[in-house]
């Protein structure tokens, strides 16, 4: 078996530290790409008539311009040309909801922007998997199929694929309502079970949930995570565990079973060597290894299928759209948990939804996952000076292409949504899910004063000025906030809803009107 996961549609060979691959604390490397990623993979199945190509999750969402901006249908197609044979679905094939993700296996035009001109998207070649993914909230079968067989020399092996059972809580909930997620081991074992009914006896899951280790790629020093426990409740005719979701490499034995993850965006593939018994079907011996996606060979084909999309996409992507005075990133301010291009975005989002005709906004809000590239300062690509800001790069900081969406909230209401924002207090700190919060906006959080269970939240203030808790504001978040994404069902209570512009357009237009943009302030909350 040839495995790769959390692709998040990396056709073009990632940039920055999303494209390299620490192998040694001496030795770093470039690795990715879909052309590279497609000549390793040729060249290992080769060597082995008896070869599947696998993927645990994430092939799609939160993709870069030449993906994203056609719908992730690139990737799909990519993958066809490559020969994926099986995918478990991750968090980001829920990105547009499960129509969407039908959309991909089946085909069709997109429900919005139809099919491009000359050009009929036809689906995936591969099959998406969907073990623990129930419809008629969980009274119904799987939305995709649970499991796959293959057999090789007239022996089955049976793959199951699922996502984290914590899918719901990751995605907007608009577009999986319905659907039911499932515990991940209950769900293996049940399916395992069905599976030796019908003779099958190496079976393999390909799991969107993960860990973390502390050690090199192809290793599992101080392995912890999700993954361990989900290992330790599997029943023991699990053989392997191809996990992903945490963008961690790993090569393991837990439990009894083979656990890997190659990381992340086609930077390196886990080759996995099995050998079956032809009397019992059972797995006699299985060996890993993460092998480096390194970019000295290249697949013509795939560069052809791969460059033809960037041209299209570079119409776009290598237009200068502002300038920027120096890095702005998303990493967050140890004092305030808010990171200097997370405070961009919400005075993006809040420039963009302020005026009478685009929603009265005074306070706008993003969640810092959906912030998901930094911006560098120095030239790259097209770039003729330091400091542009090509539009492909606004892109890759929100590849989602959510709507922004102003709502109505009374300060008590806002109050609780950001009260939300707390999951734990311990003395060295709190756990929790920081949203970045526009200019003009400040709050303290005095986790030194808890009271009970609840983290008293004091001082908000707009432009300097008390909030009172029973005066209405106009607030904006993205269409995954609002729906209660990541959460915050605090701002589904939230009443006269205007929709705006996508949020990556917003970042677009403040680039156009203030250029150059200096990193703002991140001390918009005091966390005492």
């Amino acid at each position: 078996m040839l495995a790769f996961n959390d692709l998040h549609g990396h056709l073009q060979p990632p940039a920055g530290n999303s494209g390299r691959l620490v192998v040694s604390p001496l030795l770093t490397i470039n690795a990715g790409g879909a052309a590279h990623l497609a000549a390793h993979i040729n060249a290992r199945r080769t060597l082995n008539p008896h070869t599947m190509v696998v993927s645990s999750g994430d092939l799609i969402g939160a993709s870069p311009l030449v993906s994203g901006m056609f719908h992730d249908e690139p990737t799909v197609e990519a993958m066809n040309l490559l020969g994926l044979d099986l995918n478990g679905v991750g968090n980001h094939e829920f990105d547009k909801g499960a129509d969407e993700l039908l959309r991909m296996q089946n085909g069709g035009c997109h429900p919005t922007a139809g099919c491009r001109a000359g050009h009929m998207f036809t689906g995936a070649q591969f099959q998406f998997l969907a073990a623990n993914v129930r419809t008629d909230n969980g009274n119904g079968p799987p939305l995709l199929p649970a499991y796959a067989i293959r057999e090789f020399e007239g022996i089955p092996v049976g793959f199951i694929g699922m996502t984290l059972e914590g899918t719901p809580a990751i995605v907007n909930p608009q577009g999986v309502m319905g659907l039911r997620f499932l515990d991940e081991a209950d769900t293996a074992n049940a399916v395992a079970a069905e599976l030796q009914g019908l003779g099958v006896e190496a079976i393999v899951v390909l799991l969107h949930e993960g860990g973390y280790t502390t050690g090199t790629y192809d290793g599992c020093e101080g392995v912890s995570g999700a993954v361990v426990d989900i290992a330790a409740r599997m029943d023991d005719a699990v053989d392997i565990i191809l996990s992903g979701h945490t963008h961690r490499a790993y090569n393991c034995e837990l439990s009894g079973k083979l656990v890997t993850s190659a990381a992340s965006f086609g930077r390196l593939v886990t080759r996995v060597d099995v050998v079956l018994d032809h009397v019992t079907g059972n797995v006699l011996t299985r060996t890993a290894e993460n092998e480096p996606v390194v970019r000295d060979d290249t697949d013509a084909a795939m560069a052809a299928f791969v460059d033809g999309y960037a041209q299209l996409a570079a119409g776009f992507g290598d237009v200068i759209v502002g300038s920027i005075t120096q890095d702005i990133t998303r990493a967050a301010s140890q004092t305030s948990g808010i990171s200097s291009l997370g405070a961009l975005v919400a005075d993006a989002h809040l420039w963009a939804t302020s005026g009478p005709e685009s929603g009265n906004a005074q306070i706008a809000f993003t969640n810092p996952g959906g912030v998901r590239a930094d911006l560098a300062f120095g030239a790259a690509g097209p770039e003729t000076s330091n400091g542009q800001v090509r539009y492909g790069e606004a892109f890759e900081v929100q590849p989602f292409m959510n709507e922004l969406v102003t709502v109505d909230l009374t300060g008590a209401q806002l109050r609780a949504v950001l009260e939300s924002q707390i999951e734990s207090v311990t003395p060295q700190g709190i756990q929790a899910t920081i949203l970045q919060i526009s200019q003009g906006f400040t709050y303290v959080i005095r986790i030194s004063q808890p009271q009970g269970s609840r983290v008293p939240l004091t001082e908000m203030r707009l432009n300097g000025q008390p909030m009172a808790a029973n005066t209405v504001y106009r607030v904006t978040t993205n269409s995954y906030l609002a729906g209660g994404g990541d959460g915050f069902g605090g701002f589904a209570m939230g009443t006269n809803a205007t929709t705006g512009i996508g949020d990556a357009e917003a970042l677009v237009q403040y680039f156009q009107a203030f250029s150059p943009v200096s990193p703002p302030a991140t001390e918009r909350l005091t966390i005492q």
